[in-house]
């Protein structure tokens, strides 16, 4: 879980670095629907796939960080998120909903459940 929020972080960061006029991780939608930026390419070691409400980014390593962006623009994820993230680790972690749920329970403050099911890190 923690590992999921560093790689969130990892990407965010690198992003900024690439495309200077991203003030946040959301604003790539935008970039990619008024076409400044294509909806998949790739930046420093990672290759990004934007997707409806979110965009997936695939590490060197195979490791995946798939996120959507609420209405607000924070980055929000649910269960299956998190858990193809861990199976995609170079040494997968295959967990269940339950040992997820226990996981994100552990981490309030950190995380918030912004609806039923669907969480994001709070600032």
């Amino acid at each position: 879980m923690l590992g999921y929020v560093s790689d969130l972080r990892a990407v965010d960061e690198a992003m900024r670095v690439a495309i200077p006029s991203l003030e946040r991780l959301a604003d790539v939608l935008g970039l990619v629907r008024s076409r400044q930026i294509n909806g998949s390419g790739h930046v420093g070691t990672y290759s990004y796939s934007v997707h409806g409400a979110g965009c997936r980014f695939v590490f060197g390593n195979g490791t995946e960080v798939d996120v959507d962006f609420a209405a607000d623009g924070s980055e929000v994820f649910d269960l299956w998120r998190l858990r193809w993230y861990g199976v995609s680790l170079p040494k997968p972690l295959d967990v269940t909903d339950q040992d997820l749920r226990a996981a994100v329970r552990s981490l309030q403050p950190l995380l918030t459940e912004v609806r039923p099911g669907w969480f994001s890190v709070v600032n």
